[in-house]
């Protein structure tokens, strides 16, 4: 019965509730802004409308801890994500009853790639903390939430190209390739970003499942096996593990493991240098984390491009902005070259590397300086 002027169009409140919503965390944005000046407004809503985004993240609301509702929350992520609004979530282990182990660390596992990942539940149904369900999932739930903070780097800098170009962080396989017929037919695997495909587990007792991966090249994140794209692959995928791709010649920056944003110094960041034959080229990009400096120039863009040839690789960084960031040193881990180097020139100048084995595949590890400008590896 309540009526609304709607800007002249006389309704009820069935049209005009959702704009209300918005209304409500547009009003507490500007409140928020107002009085945590310098630092950046942070507001989190359930209701919206199109164009909420500008002033709010929002989670995806009352769901329910079943297989169902996993899925669900893949689905409305990914969706949200393209109609303009990626900064979204589900309350991970549902909100209402309460999951086994299980079923909260797949549903944590696909959380991490959310860009706003919370557990949450009402409360009334038992304890769903990340350490409420006994071992191994205690462990398992430690070691996805510290992979999270390793690859805040990378969400932040998918982040900022949303804020620059208005790219969904999530990306359904649809939206990555529409020439690819396939894609059309595929709804679980995602995007984050440029460079890595994700496609969660969404049922009990599962060891791994059949994955689409879109044209170009690929290796598998635990293992750094090569995968054929344009074409169904099995994933392994035990309950460690989440089915996640990335693709070749990317570079994916990296902290160190954290319990929270800021507990130390970043003193070095990792570039995870993903072997191509051709070229490829990412970005990194980093600012203060809170305020509105880098509205001044006051941020910090690395622009990657990756060479790979049959005996060679070259890595060349073009830097933007004025930010120092702490961190003066880089660690670059070489994945899945196809041949073995005899000599690394950082700048002209031959240094150091270092091998190591990861589940049987070699890696190579070179200590660069921040602003190096280019990597040769022959």
């Amino acid at each position: 019965d309540v009526r609304h002027d709607y800007d002249g169009n006389p309704s009820g409140h069935t049209r005009g509730h959702n704009v209300y919503g918005m209304q409500m965390a547009r009003a507490t944005y500007d409140g928020v802004k107002k009085y945590a000046y310098p630092n950046r407004p942070f507001v989190i809503t359930r209701s919206g409308y199109s164009g909420v985004q500008r002033y709010s993240s929002g989670w995806t609301g009352d769901n329910v801890a079943t297989w169902e509702h996993l899925w669900i929350a893949n689905m409305q992520c990914q969706r949200l994500s393209i109609s303009g609004m990626s900064f979204v979530g589900s309350d991970i282990g549902g909100f209402i009853d309460t999951p086994n182990g299980e079923m909260f660390i797949r549903w944590l596992q696909l959380g991490v790639f959310h860009v706003f990942f919370r557990t949450h539940s009402s409360g009334d149904h038992g304890d769903q903390e990340p350490w409420s369900f006994g071992e191994p999932y205690t462990s398992l739930a430690r070691k996805f939430i510290e992979l999270r903070y390793t690859l805040l780097p990378y969400i932040y800098t998918t982040f900022w190209q949303h804020i620059k170009f208005g790219t969904p962080m999530l990306r359904p396989l649809s939206f990555v390739d529409q020439t690819d017929n396939e894609t059309l037919h595929r709804m679980e695997e995602f995007m984050v970003g440029d460079n890595l495909l994700v496609s969660p587990i969404g049922q009990a007792d599962a060891k791994g499942r059949w994955v689409y991966l879109p044209k170009g090249d690929w290796y598998y994140y635990w293992d750094d096996s090569s995968v054929e794209s344009q074409t169904e692959v099995w994933a392994n995928a035990p309950l460690d593990r989440i089915p996640m791709y990335v693709r070749a010649g990317a570079v994916i920056p990296k902290y160190p493991v954290m319990q929270y944003v800021g507990e130390r110094e970043i003193e070095e960041l990792s570039l995870n240098v993903y072997y191509i034959e051709g070229e490829k080229e990412s970005v990194y990009y980093e600012d203060g984390g809170e305020g509105y400096a880098y509205q001044e120039g006051s941020f910090r863009l690395c622009n990657y491009t990756v060479k790979g040839e049959e005996d060679s690789l070259s890595i060349l960084q073009y830097l933007e902005g004025e930010y120092q960031p702490a961190w003066k040193q880089a660690k670059v881990i070489l994945h899945s070259l196809p041949f073995e180097p005899s000599q690394v020139f950082v700048d002209g100048q031959e240094v150091a590397f270092v091998k190591r084995s990861r589940t049987g595949r070699d890696l190579y590890v070179v200590k660069v300086v921040e602003d190096f400008s280019v990597i040769e590896v022959k």
